[in-house]
């Protein structure tokens, strides 16, 4: 390091300890955190501006490094390790490949019911504490009218269910362009900059130890960015779906994993590598219903196909299972709700039980009741990964105990480059830099250069 980069750091240092007031004033009360903010274990940071002097920012960002890849790494190596990932995570990607990213803005259908359902939707996004209600919200609001108007006054309902097809086909074909866009992206770089932080940051949960149970992702998301990033990152996915041609939903919860045969070794199979469990907890974009079969069917619509691919239905209300999030408890009792959440509960439910959040609002009433009882069990613990403290973000927290709640918030935190260039731990199954970490451990520290990498779990210069 230059004498220029260490004066820097000495002049910078005394400007890192975390301030009280930005978490909490004097007599303990709850405040709200500031525009940037970490809190890891026993140590947080917060503040509105960061450093805009280049050695100033690296001197922040390696400071704070030394205190959140650590306790990540820690953090990973939990008994059971769980992912949630939001809407927000397809956005990051999606800004970094230069792409436009699929709302969820309210629309209009067009009908007499329209004043009744929105007024219908912004109650429950009210309970919810959500906010404005959004088009999930009037989707779940007019398919229960949808439901009612089938029973009394079948006329009604035709009308209606031609313009749930019409809005939910349009709802469908956005999501598909927000997979086109991130697959091809802006230009060359873009797409191959976004490929590459998606592929880092899945390996980052991903690359667990053979000991450890397997990483399981959930997300509430109806886009297929998670498997997209699985087959770049050569990971392999285990979830409800069982078969080759056509994959059907199975109800029986089995679990299966994925074993190997070193060579020369007789009867002691070993766990394969780069396997992940994987649960989509409103469903997807390319599952389908068979009224005649009564089962979910996979469909195998290419990432980023065209509206028009064959394997879009026209008629998507009654096929594709794309889900609202329900106000009530309606997920427990309507299939395959209940065999999803109960594969959620059953995940996080337990001791010593890890979950990460990254892009998720805490918007959705069933998912956020399920992580409080998981905080109810003193070993677990939750890390929110936000791009910024919201009111429903800090309402959860207010729920919670600090001790069992890490925290990255803000624009500088959340943003999925500086996140995966600096914060998240390597992959644990990186034996190569760890061998090479351990051999300059033992070499004098003048023979050291200043760029050595950090070892995993190490947030310290070798």
């Amino acid at each position: 390091m230059t004498p220029s980069r260490i004066a820097t750091r000495q002049r910078f240092s005394s400007r890192l300890q975390p301030s009280v007031s930005s978490y909490t004033d004097v007599l303990g009360v709850r405040m709200y955190w500031k525009k940037h903010y970490y809190r890891v274990g026993s140590h947080s940071d917060g503040r509105d501006d960061l450093p805009t002097e280049p050695n100033e920012l690296d001197v922040f960002i390696s400071a704070s490094r030394k205190r959140i890849e650590p306790w990540l790494s820690a953090v990973f190596q939990a008994e059971h390790l769980n992912l949630m990932l939001g809407s927000g995570f397809t956005t990051a990607i999606g800004y970094m490949a230069g792409a436009g990213v699929a709302g969820v803005a309210k629309v209009r259908f067009g009908t007499a019911f329209d004043a009744a359902i929105d007024a219908h939707a912004e109650a429950g996004a009210k309970a919810m504490n959500r906010g404005p209600a959004n088009i999930e919200d009037q989707f779940r609001s007019a398919l229960a009218v949808l439901e009612g108007l089938t029973v009394i006054e079948a006329p009604k309902a035709a009308k209606l269910k031609i313009a749930l097809d019409t809005q939910l086909s349009v709802f469908l074909a956005l999501l598909l362009k927000t997979e086109s866009g991130i697959a091809t992206g802006k230009d060359g770089r873009s797409r191959e900059k976004a490929e590459a932080a998606l592929q880092s940051f899945l390996l980052s949960f991903a690359s667990r130890a053979a000991s450890r149970e397997r990483l399981h992702v959930f997300t509430s998301n109806y886009d297929r960015l998670i498997e997209h990033g699985c087959d770049l990152a050569g990971l392999r996915v285990i979830d409800r779906f069982v078969g080759a041609l056509n994959p059907v939903f199975r109800s029986s919860r089995v679990e299966v994993d994925l074993h190997y045969n070193p060579p020369g070794i007789r009867g002691e199979p070993r766990f394969l590598e780069g396997v992940v469990r994987f649960t989509k907890l409103h469903g997807s974009l390319d599952w389908h219903f068979s009224k005649e079969a009564r089962q979910i069917h996979r469909k195998g619509i290419p990432f980023g196909a065209p509206g028009d691919h064959t394997d879009v239905p026209r008629q998507p209300i009654d096929t594709v299972m794309v889900y609202p999030n329900p106000a009530k408890d309606v997920e427990t009792t309507q299939y395959p709700y209940a065999e999803l959440f109960r594969d959620f509960a059953a995940s996080v439910c337990r001791p010593n039980a890890v979950v990460v959040t990254y892009g998720y609002g805490f918007g959705d009433d069933h998912i956020n009741r399920v992580l409080l009882d998981m905080l109810t069990i003193p070993s677990t613990h939750l890390v929110i990964i936000a791009y910024e403290a919201d009111p429903r973000v800090t309402a959860f927290c207010e729920k919670t105990r600090d001790a069992q709640v890490s925290l990255l918030v803000g624009p500088h935190f959340a943003d999925l480059a500086t996140l995966v260039d600096n914060y998240l731990p390597k992959p644990a199954l990186d034996y190569i830099t760890g061998r090479m970490t351990e051999l300059l451990k033992h070499r004098p520290t003048d023979t050291i250069p200043d760029d050595t990498p950090t070892a995993p779990g190490d947030g310290d210069p070798i």
